[in-house]
């Protein structure tokens, strides 16, 4: 349709497809007809746009709109900002809708190309949700919208054939896969390696039965033109650039290995003493950041442009992916929920390459790699755009925490990540309990209640790790803290290399505490001191309107605070 509109040909409404739609920007005619001045940020503009991409997006397969064209043909242009047109439709569509926009010269004019992706799940815009039949938008009940898409919900990009023929591959991309599949040191690994080039491809399940790469055998082995990765090094925020890798014609899997030698080259190495040995460890755990890096590109939105972005600036590494959460992931759950990509063949292949995880839990290994050495977990977010943004702060590795989990019997509990989200938790805040452990590992209480208890039985230097709190009724759930032996060995092991832990004030220990628990009568036990110490510190919250007393008279056998 471009051609023809840019040859002069007539193109108008009649020949708009169920993938194509002509779109003139909103508010631009006066009531006789006579065209006005386009505007860079147009309210009524996105709001009609989001509502045509987004049935689109509804649509099987997805489509596209021109925007800068009536629906007489006329090519009218467009000054639609375009960042903002993204963004602005993306928060209209309630974050759901992720389109990418190119701009297109056409007789003189310049238009808008908006591509929407096929939604994975329906997309509503003012409370409604619509697909294309013909070239019309109908509403569509979303239930019946799931029941007739259930196959269709399966669609993967990543899985449909290409025009690229199998004998582009690029003989770099190939021996890169090769040498992924040596280093994996598996018999089957290395009997895949020793097969043909044409073999190889096709038990990687990136060829078709016309010899025809798949999108994901493109990616994988051709390239599209275009960097799929941007790494860039930096000393500081701001700072000039040390390292660079961005790759025009290369393929994902030569950029992959260019930017793991980057990271590798880049990161620092930090002696760690433990006991009388000292031994070496990355300041940030390599396979989290190699989790991090291949995670950015398996689940992306390939539809857009922009290449995924690593940062390595300092001690910090961030990822930035095109593309918001799919399939009902969130930062809340996005440790325990089912792995979800919009392109599962291009993750069963870095799966099959020993690139990545086949079962999705890339992430359990970055937030378990991070909190082993005492670091904080990830920080995983959606950000305008929409992109994923992926942070590891590789900051001071903890060594008296590294050396004190190593003294916890059963060894091999320690392994575990909910037992390290639990462990740190309770270092760090000095109590915890189901619902915040519930929390804390992104799963059931049920399933908190159990890893409570699996930590309650482990041991170090013969005595528990952690023990309930005294105080807390029967009825109550329970609550635990470290146990006296533990909290000494960890102060010693802090002694050894003059760490001064910080832990949290006696205040914000009480407010935490009765703002999650609603009472007070345990407090003293929690924070170490007696009754009468931590009255003040009560007193305190009950000016600020926190706690009250639980009878006016403030005096008596059980008297305490409760939370307003």
């Amino acid at each position: 349709m471009l051609a023809e509109l840019d040859a002069g040909r007539s193109v108008d409404g009649s020949v708009e497809q169920q993938v194509v739609d002509l779109k003139e920007e909103h508010g631009r005619r006066d009531k006789s007809g006579r065209v006005g001045p386009s505007q860079a940020h147009n309210e009524g503009a996105a709001k009609e746009l989001a509502a045509a991409a987004a049935c689109m997006a509804n649509t099987p397969g997805g489509g596209a709109l021109i925007v800068g064209v009536s629906d007489s043909g006329e090519v009218i242009g467009t000054s639609l900002d375009s960042e903002w047109l993204r963004h602005r439709m993306w928060e209209l569509s309630g974050r759901s809708l992720t389109v990418d926009i190119a701009e297109q010269e056409c007789r003189g004019h310049r238009l808008l190309i908006l591509v929407a992706p096929q939604a994975v799940e329906p997309i509503r815009v003012g409370g409604k949700v619509r697909w294309r039949v013909g070239a019309n938008c109908v509403e569509v009940d979303p239930h019946t919208w799931h029941a007739k898409r259930m196959a269709v919900l399966n669609y993967d990009w990543s899985a449909e054939a290409s025009m690229v023929p199998v004998e582009r591959a690029r003989p770099a991309a190939l021996r890169k896969a090769r040498d992924l599949l040596f280093a994996a040191g598996e018999p089957h690994a290395a009997e895949l390696a020793g097969q043909s080039d044409t073999n190889l491809l096709r038990r990687l399940n990136v060829v078709t039965a016309d010899g025809l790469l798949t999108n994901a055998g493109v990616i994988g082995f051709v390239g599209r033109g275009e960097p799929c990765i941007d790494y860039v090094r930096r000393l500081h925020v701001g700072g000039d650039s040390l390292v660079r890798v961005r790759r025009h014609e290369s393929s994902l899997l030569e950029e992959l290995g260019e930017v793991f030698s980057a990271l590798e080259a880049s990161t620092p190495t930090v002696h760690v003493q433990r006991g009388l040995v000292i031994g070496q460890q990355r300041e940030i755990p390599l396979r989290a950041a190699r989790e991090a890096v291949v995670n950015g590109v398996a689940h992306r939105e390939w539809g857009i442009q922009e290449s995924t972005l690593v940062e390595q600036i300092g001690s910090s590494l961030r990822v930035t992916s095109p593309g918001g959460f799919v399939g009902g992931v969130t930062p809340a759950n996005i440790i325990t929920h089912p792995s979800r990509s919009r392109n599962r063949a291009l993750a069963e292949l870095l799966a099959a390459l020993r690139v990545a995880e086949r079962e999705g839990i890339g992430v359990d290994r970055m937030v378990g790699d991070m909190v082993r050495r005492g670091q904080q977990p990830p920080q995983i977010e959606e950000i305008s755009g929409p992109s994923v943004r992926v942070t590891l702060v590789g900051d001071d590795i903890d060594q008296p925490w590294i050396g004190w989990l190593g003294r916890i019997q059963p060894s091999q509990e320690t392994e575990d990540l909910n037992t390290l989200l639990i462990l740190r938790h309770i270092v760090d805040q000095r109590w915890i309990d189901a619902f915040t452990a519930a929390g804390l590992i992104q799963d059931t209480v049920a399933v908190a209640t159990g890893a409570l208890a699996r930590v309650g039985r482990t041991m170090l230097d013969g005595r528990p790790v952690i023990v309930r709190l005294d105080g807390v009724p029967d009825t109550a759930e329970p609550v635990w803290t470290l146990s006296s032996a533990s909290r000494s060995r960890l102060h010693a092991l802090d002694s050894e290399i003059s760490r001064s832990r910080l832990s949290p004030s006696r205040e914000s220990t009480a407010r935490a505490y009765v703002l999650a628990r609603g009472r007070s009568t345990e407090l003293a036990g929690l924070v170490g001191a007696d009754r009468t110490n931590v009255g003040t510190v009560l007193k305190g919250l009950e000016d600020e309107g926190v706690v009250r007393p639980s009878w006016p008279s403030r005096r008596g056998k059980g008297f305490h605070y409760v939370r307003v």
